[in-house]
C-alpha cells in the first residue's frame, strides 16, 4: 500500500519543481522587459506618445500616433513573431519541461529586436526602405506592448494545434495585406532587399 503513497509524493514533487521553474523563467521574462524599457529610456525614446495621449487602438497606419500607443496595425507582426519563436524553439527543444525556457529565449530575442528596432541606424532604414517615411521609432509603451503581444502569440502556439497556428499567421498576414498593404512578409524583404515595385505599390494607398 506505500508504493502508490510513495508515486503519488513523487508526483507531486515533480508538479512543484515544474511549476517553480516557470516561476523562474516568468520573473527572468519579466526583468528582461523592465531591461528593455530602461535601455530604450537611455536611447532617447519616450515614455508615450510626445502627443500626450494613451490610446488602447490606432487606426490609422501613416499617422503619428502609430508605435506610439499601445495597438495598431503592427502590433498583429508582433503577434506572428510568438508563432515563430515558439515553432523555431520547439523544434530545436523536443522537451515539453522546458517550455518555459522556450519562453524566456523568445521574450529575449523580442526584446532585443526592440531596442535594435529603436537605434537611430534601424529607424533611419525603415525610414529609407520602407513605406514608413514619418517613423521615429517606437513609444516605450508601444515597444512593451509589442513585446506582450509576441508573449500572447507564443502562448497561442502553445495551445493551437500547427493546423490551426499556419492557418492564423496566413489569416493575419493577408488581414493586414487588404487593410494597409503591409504586413511582416514584406516588412522582412524591404528591410532586407528593398523592392522599389512593392513600395510603390504600397503608397498606392497613402
Amino acid at each position: 500500500m506505500a508504493k502508490p503513497a510513495i508515486q503519488k509524493v513523487q508526483l507531486d514533487d515533480a508538479g512543484n519543481a515544474r511549476r517553480f521553474f516557470a516561476g523562474k523563467c516568468i520573473l527572468v521574462a519579466v526583468g528582461l522587459i523592465v531591461l528593455t524599457a530602461l535601455a530604450e529610456y537611455a536611447m532617447g525614446r519616450l515614455p508615450i506618445s510626445k502627443s500626450g495621449l494613451i490610446r488602447l487602438w490606432e487606426s490609422n497606419p501613416d499617422g503619428p500616433e502609430t508605435s506610439q500607443q499601445l495597438a495598431d496595425w503592427y502590433s498583429f507582426t508582433h503577434i506572428i513573431h510568438g508563432f515563430l519563436f515558439y515553432g523555431i524553439l520547439r523544434l530545436m527543444v523536443r522537451r515539453k519541461g522546458l517550455v518555459p525556457l522556450c519562453f524566456v529565449i523568445a521574450i529575449g530575442v523580442e526584446c532585443a529586436w526592440e531596442v535594435l528596432e529603436n537605434s537611430n541606424y534601424m529607424i533611419e532604414r525603415y525610414r529609407q526602405a520602407t513605406i514608413s517615411l514619418g517613423y521615429y521609432g517606437d513609444s516605450i509603451l508601444n515597444s512593451m506592448s509589442d513585446i506582450l503581444c509576441c508573449a500572447l502569440g507564443f502562448v497561442l502556439a502553445r495551445y493551437f494545434p500547427v493546423w490551426l497556428s499556419i492557418v492564423f499567421i496566413i489569416a493575419v498576414e493577408l488581414m493586414l495585406l487588404l487593410a494597409i498593404r503591409d504586413n511582416l512578409t514584406l516588412n522582412i524583404i524591404m528591410l532586407i532587399h528593398p523592392v522599389d515595385a512593392i513600395k510603390h505599390w504600397q503608397m498606392g494607398l497613402r
